[in-house]
Formats: C-alpha cells, sequence, structure tokens
C-alpha cells in the first residue's frame, strides 16, 4: 500500500493544510491558471527525481530556462524550492517505509554539510558564467551520465556505505562539494554525482543509492533555498506564487516515483530518462543553434561520458576480483556431486 506508513500520512495531510494555507495567504487561482506550466512541469519532474538518480530540476531546470526563456537564476531557484518539498516528502516516504534501514543513511548526516559548503562557494565564485554553457553543462552532465549508466551491464552489489579506507571518505567529501558546486549552478548535480561514486567506486546497489541520492538532493534544496530566501534575501514574489502552484504536485507525485521505483525493473525508468535527456540536448541545440552551444554541450557531453565510462570500467574490474577471490565451496553432501554439476 503507498500510504502504508502513518508517519508519512500525518506528513502528507499536514503539509497540504499548510499549502491551502498559504495559497489563500499569498496566490490566486488567476496566477494558478496562467502560469500552469510550473505544475504540468512537475507531474513529470517530481516523478524523475523520486524513482531515479536524478532531481527534479533535471526536468523542472531545462524546461523553464530552454524550452520556456525563463531567467536562469528563476529557473534554478525554483528547481531548489519544489524539491525542497518533492525530496523531502520522498524521503520522508522511504525512512518511514517498513523494512527500511534507517542506519544505512547515516552518512548524509556528513555529506549534506559538505554539499552545501561547496553550493555556498559556488554561489560565490561561478554565477558569472555564461547562461547557455550553463545550459550546456547541465544537460551534458544527466544525458551522458544516464547514457553510459543504461548501456553498462554492471551494477553494484553492497546495500552499504563502505569506506575502507580514510581515502575513500575523501574521495566521497570531494565529490559532493563538487555536486554542491553544481547545485549552486542548475538547483540539482549533487544527487547525480552522489548516485555515481557510490555505484562505482563503493559497488552500492543502485536503488539504495538512488533512496540515498534523493535523501541528499532534499537537504541541499532546503539549505539552498534557505540560503537564497534568508540570507540573500533574493526570492521575489512571483517565486513564492510560482512554488506554491506545483508543491502540491511534487508533494504526492516524488513520494510515488520512490514507490514505484520499489515495484519496477530499473532499466525501464533508465531507457525513459535517457530518452528524456537526449530531446532535452538535440532540442537546446536547435533552438538558436550556435558554434559555442555545440562545442560546449557535445564537448562536455563527450568529455563527462569518457569520466562516467572508467567509473563503470572500474566497477566491473572490482566486481571481477570480488568474484576471484571468492573462496570456491563444494555442496556439503558429496553424495551427489554428480547431480549438482548436471544442475550447474
Amino acid at each position: 500500500m503507498f500510504f502504508e506508513s502513518k508517519i508519512f500520512r500525518i506528513w502528507l495531510l499536514t503539509i497540504f493544510g499548510a499549502w491551502l494555507v498559504l495559497f489563500g495567504l499569498y496566490n490566486n487561482v488567476q496566477f494558478l491558471l496562467e502560469h500552469w506550466y510550473y505544475p504540468a512541469t512537475m507531474v513529470v519532474g517530481a516523478f524523475v527525481a523520486g524513482s531515479t538518480p536524478e532531481g527534479g530540476g533535471a526536468v523542472a531546470f531545462p524546461v523553464l530556462s530552454i524550452f520556456l526563456n525563463i531567467d536562469r537564476v528563476l529557473a534554478r531557484d525554483f528547481s531548489m524550492m519544489i524539491q525542497s518539498v518533492g525530496m523531502t516528502s520522498a524521503s520522508i516516504f522511504i525512512l518511514t517505509r517498513r523494512h527500511t534501514d534507517i542506519a544505512v543513511f547515516k552518512p548524509l548526516l556528513w555529506w549534506g554539510p559538505i554539499a552545501f559548503i561547496g553550493f555556498v562557494v559556488g554561489m560565490q565564485t561561478l554565477q558569472d558564467i555564461k547562461v547557455y554553457v550553463i545550459q550546456a553543462l547541465f544537460l551534458s552532465l544527466i544525458a551522458s551520465f544516464t547514457i553510459v549508466y543504461l548501456f553498462s551491464s554492471h551494477r553494484g552489489t553492497h546495500g552499504t556505505y563502505r569506506p575502507q579506507h580514510i581515502k575513500d571518505r575523501f574521495i566521497t567529501s570531494a565529490v559532493v562539494f563538487i555536486g554542491g558546486m553544481c547545485s549552486s549552478l542548475f538547483g540539482s548535480g549533487a544527487d547525480i554525482l552522489l548516485y555515481t561514486i557510490l555505484v562505482t567506486h563503493f559497488t552500492m546497489k543502485e536503488k539504495i543509492a538512488t533512496e540515498m541520492s534523493v535523501m541528499m538532493m532534499a537537504m541541499m534544496s532546503i539549505l539552498g533555498y534557505a540560503y537564497r530566501a534568508f540570507y540573500e534575501g533574493a526570492l521575489t514574489q512571483y517565486q513564492v506564487q510560482a512554488w506554491l502552484c506545483a508543491a502540491p504536485v511534487v508533494l504526492v507525485m516524488a513520494p510515488f516515483g520512490a514507490h514505484i521505483l520499489k515495484k519496477i525493473n530499473t532499466e525501464y525508468m533508465l531507457r525513459a530518462v535517457v530518452v528524456l535527456n537526449i530531446a532535452q540536448l538535440a532540442y537546446f541545440n536547435l533552438k538558436n543553434p550556435s558554434l559555442g552551444k555545440f562545442y560546449w554541450s557535445m564537448g562536455a557531453t563527450l568529455l563527462l561520458s569518457l569520466i562516467f565510462f572508467w567509473g563503470m570500467s572500474e566497477l566491473a574490474k572490482r566486481k571481477t576480483k570480488e568474484v576471484l577471490n571468492e573462496p570456491f565451496h563444494l555442496p556439503e553432501d558429496t553424495g551427489h556431486i554428480a547431480d549438482w554439476e548436471t544442475e550447474a
């Protein structure tokens, strides 16, 4: 049952009630009807967020920034604002689900602050990059990641994060720091990079890594949203109204995506996301084409694909080494060796 957790049901009803109050105070039906594309975009975006390693920003940012020509900063802020609801909802759903081992997610308690430091550094140093370069880098990141991962035959096998040396913890910290910097540009990215390092270097199961990436993006979205709202004081009434239009959609669709993730073959979802990402990359280059857009998007896609491919190759080598090092045991009942060999 989708709403099996009492805690999740209470969360859902409480937040929905709060949304009704806020909508009545700060928004109106006329604005909702005129800006219908915000909730429409997040029907797909929130489902993708809950069921894949990509946050809702992987849909929201390119749709708003590239398809609808909305200001890049507004698109980034909206991605964080809406993920702060959807990803948090999906996280609560995951954590309160029966048979969930909460201890698995404890590393997020130190990954989150490190990623947020990266976000702040990115806000201070990266914001003057040209808009089309930022768009190209983001589309290249999500497209190259999903393509390489889909066509790799190797998946993780461990159910927990298992660093062997202090170097492993340093590598993870560096990756989530860079992910935080990416989030300062796109409103997303920390989730994808965390997922990549977990399934490649640490050979974690993809569904567990996906759930960890969902929670990472929930933390980053809340902290990033708070930074923009309370430290910089940069959020406008328009952004709040746009957020209120889409909030109830992601409140349900993100945990629904997390629920579906447990029920379906992950490969089907990955194929759908690959098609979506390639279509976004193609549209970016076909709309007002320029050599700059083409060089940045294709160059970044090629470079990132090589990096992700190398990561998957490392995973394959690790798994092969693990298999070769496993001790070989004959069945205890040696009287049936012939039968066992036949079955094998």
